[in-house]
């Protein structure tokens, strides 16, 4: 399990592809300092295996249907890349909980910097709006970020995120431009609820959405 809280900002050194999978090799002193074999460390928010490490790289397989469904199809040698290990269970919690399971890839359709902070709106999949909300927590290329903003273009959905300077500048989010994608993981609480729904109702639970007052909707916690 991950938080979502990038510890280095890593470069992809060499990209091999096989005949149905790609292997990559990274470079990230800070993550392959205690790395060992079969460890899980987080490139751009998909958990992937050690299966070589060495002078400050190490090396990674990645699979044809995590290639479908994420945007590491996307990524060769040069490229910058969020990368953080799994989570120690003695670690301070400093995200949300991050499976490193990428739900969908969403695309960023505007940039807007402004003096203390940049704003990136993200075009969401059609499948995966329904788990976003403001106020919560989404994980984009592995970093933790809370949605300030909803919207839909012409049907289209898609959520925004504030970056303070500290993102920009220790996340590959500081390079973002318009059209490029990114990894999705939605909150994974969201979708057990989902889950969930149609067992509450079968057992006639009071406590479905629009009626409990502390419940999925009209909670009373502070922002």
């Amino acid at each position: 399990m991950f938080t979502g809280i990038v510890e280095e900002l890593g470069t992809i050194v060499r990209r091999d592809d096989l005949s149905d999978a790609a292997r990559l090799r990274v470079r990230g002193p800070l993550v392959t300092g205690d790395a060992r074999f079969g460890d899980s460390i987080a490139v751009n928010g998909v958990c992937l295996t050690v299966v070589e490490h060495d002078a400050g790289e190490f090396t990674v397989d990645v699979m044809a249907e995590t290639l479908r469904r994420s945007s590491l199809a996307d990524l060769g040698a040069g490229s910058r890349v969020n990368l953080e290990r799994a989570m120690a269970a003695d670690g301070r919690f400093g995200g949300h909980i991050v499976q490193g399971h990428v739900d969908g890839v969403g695309r960023i359709v505007a940039v807007t910097p402004s003096e203390h902070w940049t704003v990136v709106r993200i075009a969401v999949p059609a499948d995966l709006s329904r788990y976003i909300v403001e106020k919560g927590s989404i994980t984009v290329d592995g970093v933790s970020l809370t949605v300030a903003a909803l919207g839909a273009d012409s049907g289209d959905a898609w959520f925004e995120i504030s970056l303070i300077p500290t993102t920009l500048s220790e996340t590959n989010l500081g390079g973002a431009t318009v059209g490029d994608p990114v990894n999705l993981e939605v909150d994974v609480i969201a979708k057990y609820v989902e889950r969930l729904h149609p067992a509450l109702q079968e057992s006639g639970s009071p406590n479905l959405p629009g009626v409990s007052d502390r419940g999925v909707r009209g909670g009373t916690g502070a922002e």
